[in-house]
């Protein structure tokens, strides 16, 4: 006989709440005992979107018995030197990484540190450009060349405003039938963008503070909500650092989309693209094709890998 399963809605520590997909019909479950992990540096065993198998006690409770194998997930390594890194989601169809040009300042490596993640684990991902609707008129240039860098990566720019609905209609399309990861640092909107995507769910939202235009954490608790127009949104915590895990240094520059591309034409294999004669990513750096904010993260990239070594 199959054992039953369900995906993850909700991780409040040892307990669960699963769902069928499709279906939304959430019910509780615990984890009993050790499910042990290869990885042994993870801290959660189980995250938000993984398939798991159930079993129903006599008096009704459930308790997951087994993990599915994952299609692929989002993880992050705290950047306190720790080895300790933290599965933010997984079987994930889309990530959306929320960010704002100001209130808060968008910090480009941090936001480049994801999106290697994502293009490790084979996850799409479209970056979305919150509170626009506060900066236009003063930043159009700054927004102009922030979507000149990304656009040029290869990667999907949204414009967002949750007060005007600019973009929020192409979003909600974009996310019917799918699972949908939404992730950026504190304080960025994204607990209202998905508020405004779907105004009967109830994510916490917080206020910026105004001390450090940083945000405050105001979802503590990984969750995913359906979306009444189709699909489904997984919220997470805000981040502050997001250190990189399971990606060699060397391998670090295929990450890169632009990158990718351009080492195809470099003189030496492998190349680090930092001091080699010939290197065909220099010079698309040199020329412009390449964005220098992006080589600087790589750059950076490499840096941070010595430290964890």
């Amino acid at each position: 006989m199959d054992k039953p399963t369900a995906t993850v809605v909700k991780n409040a520590g040892s307990h669960y709440l699963l769902s069928a997909l499709p279906e939304w019909e959430v019910f509780p479950a615990v984890l009993r005992g050790k499910i042990r992990l290869k990885e042994s540096s993870i801290t959660n065993p189980i995250a938000v979107g993984d398939r798991v198998c159930y079993a129903r006690e006599e008096d009704g409770s459930c308790v997951i018995t087994e993990i599915l194998p994952r299609r692929n997930y989002v993880i992050r390594r705290s950047t306190n030197l720790s080895r300790q890194a933290h599965i933010i989601a997984a079987n994930v169809d889309r990530a959306y990484l929320v960010v704002s040009l100001f209130f808060p300042e968008v910090k480009l490596p941090f936001l480049d540190r994801i999106l290697v993640t994502c293009e490790l684990y084979g996850i799409p991902a479209t970056i979305v450009l919150s509170k626009t609707d506060m900066y236009r008129e003063l930043a159009a240039d700054e927004i102009a060349h922030f979507k000149a860098i990304y656009e040029g990566a290869g990667y999907p720019v949204i414009e967002t405003s949750v007060h005007t609905g600019e973009g929020i209609d192409a979003i909600l399309e974009a996310c019917k039938g799918k699972v949908n990861l939404f992730s950026g640092e504190s304080g960025v909107g994204k607990s209202s963008l998905i508020k405004a995507l779907d105004p009967s769910l109830d994510p916490k939202i917080g206020a910026i503070s105004t001390a450090h235009l940083q945000g405050k954490h105001t979802t503590s608790l990984y969750e995913m909500y359906p979306l009444t127009s189709g699909g489904y949104v997984i919220d997470s915590p805000g981040i502050r650092g997001f250190g990189l895990v399971d990606v060699e240094k060397e391998e670090i520059a295929k990450y890169f989309p632009e990158m990718l591309k351009a080492s195809a034409g470099c003189r030496f294999t492998p190349c680090t693209h930092t001091h080699e004669p010939g290197c065909a990513v220099k010079d698309a750096v040199d020329a412009g094709i390449i964005s220098p904010e992006r080589y600087n993260s790589y750059l950076g990239m490499l840096e941070e890998d010595k430290k964890f070594r």
